[in-house]
């Protein structure tokens, strides 16, 4: 990735000093950037617990609107591929802006958005441009002291994970009393923020760099990675389907607990993902964990845990008491699930490891965007009963696929 050193400005005292050496974040800067990283991310998760006031707005069924978080998820898959790996020639900082910008037009064309298709279009082109979540952690690599890498990647990664925790439990809030578009006007105006503030905290870095190859071939070198290290496919299915049954699920609880059989309002599928909060607490002790045991045989473990919550799903429908029994575990091993399947390819080569996470990243926004369709395409076909057993099926696939991947790394040692 770009960014390494400063660029130099014409005139002022401080071009020398900058040209020399990077400026380190301050304490307030990072948490600037954890917060850029909460904000930009929770745009693809606004939909989760109003998705059915927005099918009533717009007079579309279950298995149509399940085309909004589908196709943001594999426009975002798209934009990784794409446009990802420009940030080993051009500018975090330019990047940055640019993708920020484009969100913002896109989720304020939502909010304004009186046609389906243009709804659809703008969480499209929303999901293309989030891109910078995954640039931000390549620039504070560079601008922390070495030592203390480890707690600044921690608070990005918290910032994620408070992003998607606000998003779903702010919406269901503010969409049952305001109305769903006042979700994605306050979404709207909070980007612009973020727009403003991103170019005032990062540096420029320095100028884009001399390109040493075309852009097709930037792209295509990533093939041959493939070829060599074709564990990453595995990895990234696991994650894939592990995402899948996420995307699935909240989207199936934001219909059905807002169905006439349950009659709830899209607050409470809101306060039921505030349990989401757990999630600060635990994945670090989880990830600490696996790197005692290893990667492989924690990421079985965590699919067990997943298993055994999903498969409570069918029978605990009816109760929104008991839903809770199967959405805690599920929110203690999921985002685990990802740390080990990062792990499994993050011990490989530096040169390679920023492919290796488009790769992975890729596969993992496309499979989530099309079993989060499966999703309500099942709901809208059998109800909740369908949606689960959905869930159910994908975590299976997700425990074989973990202990083929655990037998391989056991043949190899």
């Amino acid at each position: 990735m770009s960014d390494s050193t400063p660029e130099s400005s014409t005139g002022g005292p401080s071009v020398t000093a900058s040209a020399a050496a990077p400026q380190h974040l301050s304490t307030g800067q990072l948490y600037l950037l954890a917060l850029a990283s909460a904000v930009i991310t929770a745009n693809a998760y606004y939909i989760h617990p109003i998705i059915a006031l927005v099918a009533e707005d717009f007079g579309v069924s279950a298995a149509a609107i399940g085309a909004v978080p589908a196709f943001n998820q594999i426009a975002l898959a798209l934009g990784i591929f794409l446009l990802l790996p420009l940030g080993d020639w051009v500018s975090n900082r330019r990047l940055t802006s640019i993708f920020v910008a484009g969100q913002t037009i896109a989720i304020a064309g939502m909010a304004l958005a009186t046609d389906f298709r243009l709804f659809v279009a703008g969480s499209t082109v929303l999901g293309f441009f989030t891109i910078a979540p995954y640039l931000l952690p390549a620039y504070v690599s560079r601008r922390v002291p070495p030592e203390k890498l480890g707690h600044a990647t921690a608070v990005l990664t918290t910032g994620i994970i408070g992003g998607i925790l606000l998003a779903r439990a702010g919406a269901g809030v503010l969409g049952e009393y305001m109305g769903w578009r006042s979700v994605y006007v306050a979404a709207a105006m909070l980007m612009l923020l973020m727009s403003i503030l991103l170019p005032l905290i990062m540096e420029q870095g320095r100028r884009d760099r001399a390109r040493s190859e075309t852009y097709a071939g930037l792209i295509l070198s990533i093939l041959p990675i493939i070829r060599r290290h074709p564990d990453i496919l595995l990895s990234g299915a696991i994650q894939a389907m592990s995402f899948g049954i996420f995307l699935a699920v909240w989207l199936g609880l934001g219909l059905h607990l807002t169905s006439p059989q349950m009659g709830y309002g899209t607050d409470v599928v809101g306060y039921l993902a505030a349990f989401s909060i757990l999630n600060l607490a635990t994945t670090p002790r989880l990830g600490a964990w696996a790197d005692k045991v290893g990667a492989e045989r924690a990421r079985v473990w965590f699919t067990v845990g997943q298993l055994a919550g999903v498969a409570c799903l069918p029978f605990f429908g009816h109760s929104l008491w008991l839903l809770m029994i199967p959405i805690v575990l599920m929110n203690l091993v999921g985002p685990s699930i990802d740390i080990t399947g990062r792990m499994t390819f993050l011990r490989l080569s530096p040169d390679i490891r920023t492919r290796l996470m488009t790769i992975y990243i890729v596969i993992m926004f496309g499979g989530g965007g099309i079993f989060s369709w499966a999703g309500t395409i099942a709901y809208d076909w059998a109800g909740w009963t369908g949606n689960a057993m959905l869930a159910l099926t994908l975590s299976i696939l997700v425990l074989a696929l973990s202990l083929i991947g655990l037998r391989l790394i056991n043949r190899a040692v």
